[in-house]
């Protein structure tokens, strides 16, 4: 199974999966470690002043051989390999919430916002030339201007009215509309008409911190105006575009979609003529990028496929720090792990250097830890939260375990005349868990704590183990977005009273403080209030141990050594215009 979900609220992506990161969305965020899409890693340092390069607290925030537009030569056809070619694009569906949708739909529909290296998000003039919090009390209203250039490729233009049925089609309200995600939206009071069409005053009855997540992209009114447009009009077909390019066409036997510069596109001209995205299974996308048929190919964490690449004329393997990172989840229902004491000594016991040199050998990346469960390293608002759990101290773990009432007999902690053991599940054929696993099991008997590690098959992982509990340690991969708070919180939010449903947070463990802090962070219309009380959370949610953050992986793309302004982008979303080659 290959699952990866790489969701924004409003603005999900993933590779198979069920999408919720708050209660009113279903997605659960999650990514098998053999996603073709790896990336990342993490750090210890403060986020806010790591300046505004591309190395933010020592790592490459984002890889994409960066160039002036003027210096990029006008025509060509760039060639961009996918893992799949999707039927369903609207990427606002629950089946089209797919990194590869994502990559095509990016180049023709509407974002009216953009994120920067760091996760900075700001308004794309090219659709919005303003937008801001007009009003806090009683309600928080935001305001966008809408750029008054900007239409449908069928010449309607692009107004309030746009805005208000997303906001319709995506609130939950009418659950006919499937709906990758509902977050945001579903705090919204209503949408209304500004000074003129060009004006979209939103009123939220719920104060939402990350509102630049939603209406991003943006689809036509026609496309949301009913549950059968919203879920089948996009089926094998892009009916309407507005962006700097539109469809040239499908060609599902050589299982390609071709993108052509679109002369009535009112920002800056496209550079490429065309792009031309193909579907290709498993290896053939590295050979076929190794042969000189691909300009651009994402890479997998298989070693031997970048050895390839940087071993192929004109090609090169650009890296950044991505957005998966591995952790390991405690399940807090387990009467072993029941004992914050024993969780806190895992947490020692655990040598994450270890886990991360491995997981990144012949990777060419630094083996560097997380220590946040909400911000990635390279992002605005990082700050280790780990305190004394985010170092290895297998002494340390020992005093807990002995002050929790597990006493040492031989080699086998004991209590109450059963063995402290753990039953670890690993999905089959992923090497990287099963290698986690021994790593870990070897670490925690070394304190007397006996890890059987359960191979279970992939497809049953998560449905049939993860999600309804049936584990004490699983290890699996999360992913960060720019929009952190909204689409953590889910991971991490308390079981209602009387209500054990758990949702999204898959360790079962939580406290009405770590709520406290995360609400706090949702509602504060401050970006730094809300990264405070987001990282007061985080040190909260260190130590309950419910997820121990491990590290991330390097966003690896093969790309030719001519191509301009595309390649491993982290957090940084592309600007397609300005994509095109240098010779």
């Amino acid at each position: 199974m290959h699952a990866q979900i790489f969701a924004r609220p409003g603005r999900a992506v993933r590779r198979s999966g069920a999408p919720a990161a708050r209660p009113a969305s279903r997605a659960l965020l999650i990514v098998l470690a053999a996603v073709l899409a790896a990336s990342g890693c993490g750090s210890g340092g403060g986020g806010e002043e790591a300046g505004d390069s591309a190395s933010v607290n020592g790592l490459v925030a984002y890889d994409i051989n960066p160039m002036p537009r003027e210096k990029v030569k006008e025509g060509g056809t760039l060639r961009w390999g996918l893992t799949e070619l999707p039927s369903q694009w609207n990427q606002n569906h629950v089946d089209g919430n797919l990194a590869v949708v994502e990559k095509v739909i990016s180049a023709v529909m509407p974002r009216p916002f953009l994120s920067d290296h760091r996760g900075e998000i700001t308004n794309n003039p090219d659709y919005v030339t303003a937008a801001e919090v007009t009003e806090t009390e009683p309600r928080q209203v935001v305001t966008l201007t809408l750029n008054p250039k900007a239409k449908w490729s069928d010449g309607t233009p692009i107004t309030w009215r746009d805005y208000q049925a997303q906001w319709q089609a995506m609130n939950g309200r009418n659950t006919a509309y499937r709906a990758a995600s509902t977050v945001g939206y579903a705090d919204i009071e209503k949408v209304a008409r500004g000074e003129n069409d060009h004006q979209v005053v939103i009123t939220f009855a719920t104060p939402f911190t990350d509102w630049r997540s939603l209406f991003t992209p943006l689809y036509p009114s026609s496309t949301n105006s009913s549950p059968d447009a919203f879920n089948n009009a996009w089926l094998n077909a892009i009916p309407v575009t507005a962006g700097p390019f539109k469809l040239g066409g499908f060609d599902r036997a050589a299982r390609s979609v071709t993108l052509v510069r679109d002369t009535n596109w009112w920002g800056a001209e496209a550079r490429l003529d065309r792009i031309v995205f193909r579907g290709l299974d498993g290896g053939r996308l590295v050979s076929a990028a190794t042969a000189g048929e691909l300009d651009v190919a994402e890479l997998g964490p298989a070693v031997a496929d970048h050895q390839r690449v940087k071993s192929a004329p004109n090609m090169v393997v650009r890296q950044a720090a991505g957005t998966d990172y591995r952790q390991l989840t405690l399940n807090g229902e387990s009467p072993a792990l029941a004992d914050v004491k024993v969780r806190q000594a895992i947490a020692l016991g655990v040598n994450r250097e270890a886990l991360a040199q491995s997981g990144l050998q012949g990777l060419d990346w630094p083996a560097v830890l997380l220590n946040n469960h909400f911000f990635l390293a390279t992002q605005a608002g990082y700050r280790d939260g780990a305190g004394e759990l985010g170092t290895y101290d297998p002494a340390k773990a020992e005093k807990l375990l002995d002050e929790a009432g597990w006493a040492k007999k031989g080699d086998v902690r004991v209590k109450d005349g059963r063995q402290l053991r753990l039953r670890y599940v690993v999905p089959s054929g992923l090497q990287l868990a099963r290698s986690e696993a021994e790593l870990v099991r070897r670490a925690l008997q070394q304190i007397g704590i006996q890890v059987d590690v359960k191979t279970v098959p992939s497809d049953e992982f998560f449905t049939g183990y993860v999600i309804p509990g049936k584990f004490d340690l699983a290890s699996f991969s999360y992913v960060g977005t720019p929009f952190p708070i909204s689409r953590v919180h889910g991971q991490y939010a308390n079981a209602a009273e009387g209500d054990r449903q758990w949702n999204a947070n898959l360790g079962r463990i939580g406290s009405a403080e770590i709520d406290a802090e995360m609400r706090k962070a949702l509602t504060a219309l401050d970006p730094v209030d809300a990264r405070a009380h987001a990282n007061a959370a985080d040190r909260l949610i260190w130590q309950a141990v419910n997820v121990l953050p491990l590290y991330q992986r390097p966003q690896s793309v093969a790309v030719r050594t001519t191509v301009a302004n595309v390649g491993a982008r982290g957090l940084y979303d592309l600007r397609y215009q300005d994509i095109g080659f240098t010779e």
